[in-house]
């Protein structure tokens, strides 16, 4: 019995990177996961088959996410097949992408974030837990200067997560708390990778800046284990490199 055990957990955005390895631990510890992606469903097919035979219980979902009707298909899913929506992890984004129109950024990571929690939360019970995962360069945007080719990504991120907030004491009438998890730039992601593709060096800079960048799987961890942590509505976990930011 896992401390997830009867849970229902949906994760955005997890038919690889973080997202994949978040829904993978989850299940190891007794939650249902629904996996979400947008476009590569044999990619999304694959972590469900790892779950699946490792005991484990999951299922793949097409939606996107800026949609409304993909972000309640999510939802249905979850009740469908599990009977129980308990856990939300919005892990999805996104915002360098070329062909998804200028204002994707801002309905990705703030627009579509806060219509997830929306159509997820109307299922959601007392105990239930949502976990926005976002970077330390969105997170302290506001004050601490990010890449130039990030920074559109940055400031839509920080509104979705100023919006979301702005929902904590709603939720919390409920019995519904919203943590946050920041995270330094991650090894091996997409977006450390575009980073550096676009300003080359990039990756190597903030490694020497912080002392260590998180793999996948190491952050992936620490959001698993923002799920069941012990810690009032609204935290924010600052994970690796956080001190040159705050400083």
């Amino acid at each position: 019995m896992g401390s997830l055990t009867g849970k229902t957990a949906i994760v955005t955005g997890s038919s690889r990177g973080i997202g994949a390895a978040t829904a993978t631990l989850l299940a190891a510890e007794g939650a249902a996961v629904v996996i979400n992606y947008r476009a590569k469903a044999p990619r999304a097919n694959k972590v469900v088959k790892a779950i699946v035979e490792a005991g484990g219980r999951a299922v793949a979902v097409q939606a996107d996410l800026t949609e409304d009707e993909g972000r309640q298909s999510l939802v249905d899913a979850a009740l469908e097949n599990f009977g129980s929506l308990d856990v939300l992890v919005l892990n999805a984004s996104g915002g360098m992408e070329t062909d998804r129109g200028e204002d994707y950024a801002l309905k990705l990571n703030r627009d579509a974030q806060v219509g997830m929690l929306e159509a997820a939360s109307a299922h959601m019970g007392e105990g239930s837990r949502v976990v926005f995962v976002t970077s330390h360069q969105a997170h302290f945007i506001d004050t601490v200067a990010t890449l130039d080719a990030y920074e559109p990504v940055a400031r839509s991120k920080r509104a979705g997560e100023v919006a979301l907030r702005e929902r904590i004491p709603a939720l919390a009438e409920r019995g519904i708390s919203l943590v946050v998890v920041s995270g330094d730039m991650i090894e091996g992601t997409i977006t450390a990778t575009l980073l550096d593709r676009v300003e080359p060096g990039a990756i190597e800079a903030r490694r020497e800046e912080a002392g260590k960048l998180y793999s996948v799987e190491e952050f992936a961890a620490e959001v698993a284990k923002a799920v069941t942590a012990d810690v009032e509505t609204g935290h924010t976990e600052l994970v690796g490199g956080a001190k040159s930011f705050v400083a």
